[in-house]
């Protein structure tokens, strides 16, 4: 009789509730999950180096005993750049370096975008913070969203409607900008960026035009060149909320909106070569125009999607990075999830200051997820109405 040998697999920044979504893959009995560096590190830190977060990784690896057989990306950036770095260190398959940046750099996204499918891009343009003149080199009209070329989450980014407004964002971007610009910039060094990319490092911002509709994302993998989704998401909005964070899964969009969202992925992965990885994309889609917009991409699995592919169909999307990572044709079961009870994870504590908390967008403070499963989208959402009003919070002024 033979033993099948351990495999080891190192998730950075995992966690406890990552750690439990790993439980519901396939053969969990032959692999073991290590973390890699910290929530605090890669995730939440005050000030951020990008290649001595690589070199801690690097040697936190090189200090294992054992074999590096897998390294699964679930976070945005630095994460999103460091793995397919340490993958190639240890000739574990991930996607080039050159094609991660294609969708992580916001600007140089849209340019490649613009290659393949022009009829889904918002116009757009860079801006330089630190340039003379931000306004002289404005090309769009009002009102447009500015945000950096890369950043975290909905951070330093503006709705911007009149000249006040712009050169206001102006001055707090180049105050905050360089958190990430630089990092980000470390990151860009490890490649050579084509001549018309040059000159928006990370220290630059995108604006772009205003877009609206619902949301949608497909989330899949591309694997030795074969292209697959395995699920569709939708942000919808409801009408009595004036700010909602919501996704639902499976998507209740028209099959053909999800087809033209599906293509659309394809044609981009494969105009950037994007190969051995895992991905996720949002669109808009409105509805009265039946356009489709782009918003992004990203290189990896959500996990905010994690949760609700357990729900759905019985197995965290990690089964697939995972299957990519060992060098497998990724397969995800389809529909034997269980519907579970609720799950409530809250992110603030009594006495804690809103204002303190890490990684906020610039419009609202985020408490917390709600994870719901249900036989139906009014089911969903009338059990999410039913946990807002059992949820209280109470909210007082800082002292000043």
């Amino acid at each position: 009789m033979t033993h099948s040998t351990t495999r080891n697999v190192f998730i950075p920044a995992l966690q406890e509730r990552q750690r439990r979504e790993l439980e519901t893959l396939r053969h969990t009995d032959e692999l073991a999950f290590h973390g890699l560096l910290d929530t605090a590190t890669l995730v939440e830190p005050s000030t951020l180096s990008f290649d001595r977060v690589l070199e801690q990784a690097r040697r936190e690896l090189g200090q294992f005993s054992g074999s590096v057989d897998a390294i699964v990306a679930h976070w945005d950036f630095p994460t999103s750049v460091m793995v397919p770095i340490l993958c190639r260190d240890y000739g574990i398959p991930s996607p080039s370096l050159e094609s991660v940046f294609m969708c992580e750099h916001k600007y140089w996204s849209r340019k490649e975008q613009e290659k393949v499918v022009p009829e889904m891009v918002p116009r757009f343009c860079s801006v330089d913070p630190f340039a003379d003149d931000p306004l002289a080199r404005l090309e769009l009209d009002y009102p447009f969203w500015l945000k950096p070329v890369k950043a975290f989450s909905s951070q330093l980014g503006f709705k911007i409607e009149n000249d006040e407004q712009f050169l206001e964002a102006i001055d707090i971007l180049k105050s905050e900008i360089r958190h990430f610009g630089d990092p980000f910039n470390e990151a860009l060094a490890h490649i050579d960026l084509p001549d018309e990319i040059r000159h928006a490092d990370g220290n630059t911002c995108i604006a772009e035009q205003l877009i609206s509709g619902v949301q949608g994302a497909p989330e899949g993998t591309v694997f030795q060149g074969e292209f697959n989704v395995h699920g569709v998401f939708d942000q919808p909005c409801d009408e009595d909320e004036a700010l909602f964070d919501r996704l639902e899964y499976p998507s209740g969009m028209p099959e053909g909106v999800q087809r033209r969202m599906i293509d659309a992925c394809r044609r981009f992965l494969e105009h950037i070569g994007f190969d051995n990885g895992c991905f996720n994309a949002e669109f808009m889609w409105d509805e009265a125009s039946d356009r489709l917009w782009l918003v992004e991409f990203n290189t990896r699995i959500s996990q905010s999607h994690s949760e609700m592919f357990i729900m759905v169909d019985g197995m965290s999307n990690h089964e697939v990075a995972l299957d990519i990572a060992l060098g497998q044709r990724p397969a995800m079961i389809n529909r034997q999830g269980r519907f579970p009870g609720t799950l409530v994870e809250l992110d603030v504590a009594p006495g804690d200051r809103l204002s303190d908390l890490p990684n906020q967008d610039a419009f609202a403070y985020h408490l917390g997820t709600i994870y719901i499963g249900a036989e139906s989208h009014e089911q969903i959402r009338e059990r999410y109405h039913a946990c807002l009003e059992a949820l209280q919070f109470d909210f007082e002024p800082a002292a000043s």
